[in-house]
């Protein structure tokens, strides 16, 4: 009966562990889709973390967006914005490439920022589809500690034709993960004091 604790209690320490420690190069925190006329506008918002630095050429790659409207793209100051049918991709990473579905990289060519975990900003596309889809999200940076190039490769939503489906975000998978954890604990509690 004593034991009944353990398995709540280790997955939300694996869960809380992950989080604190979680460190990578540009991660995208946030995706929306506005509605303009007949087609939609996909805003990522882009965060460098405290661990890493951003260099002029360092770069991310946002794969498969289906639909893209050339000339519609958007970013901050010191971003240039390229498209291509395969990559790039960092060394190191694998993401899955369609090479029927544009790729949306944006480059950094600004002076070196390591300002410690700092918001990017929005970095816009315009797609003729709304429904989402997982796909890659790439990146290429310097670690703060050595200078080394430093890489990294997540997930992201991106446009797909009508009937995609709605994937969550990470940032929701892992809410849910926390929520399931703490409810695992609070049941356990429930019996245990019950």
């Amino acid at each position: 009966m004593t034991r009944k604790w353990f398995a709540p209690l280790v997955a939300a320490g694996l869960v809380l562990f992950s989080i604190g420690n979680a460190s990578a190069g540009l991660l995208p925190t946030l995706v929306t889709v506005t509605a303009e006329e007949s087609n939609f506008r996909w805003s990522y918002a882009i965060v460098l973390p405290t661990d890493s630095e951003l260099r002029n050429g360092d770069y991310f790659t946002i794969y498969d967006f289906a639909g893209f409207m050339s000339g519609t793209d958007m970013a901050p100051a010191d971003w240039a914005f390229s498209t291509s049918n395969v990559g790039p991709t960092p060394t190191g990473v694998l993401p899955s490439d369609d090479a029927a579905k544009p790729n949306l990289t944006w480059t950094y060519t600004g002076p070196t920022l390591n300002a410690g975990q700092v918001g990017l900003g929005n970095f816009m596309a315009t797609s003729n589809y709304e429904d989402r889809t997982e796909s890659f999200f790439t990146a290429r940076t310097h670690r703060v500690a050595d200078g080394k190039v430093d890489t990294n490769i997540t997930s992201t939503d991106v446009p797909v034709p009508g009937g995609g489906s709605n994937v969550p975000e990470p940032a929701t998978l892992l809410l849910a993960g926390v929520g399931l954890a703490a409810a695992s604990v609070g049941r356990w509690r429930k019996q245990v004091v019950g």
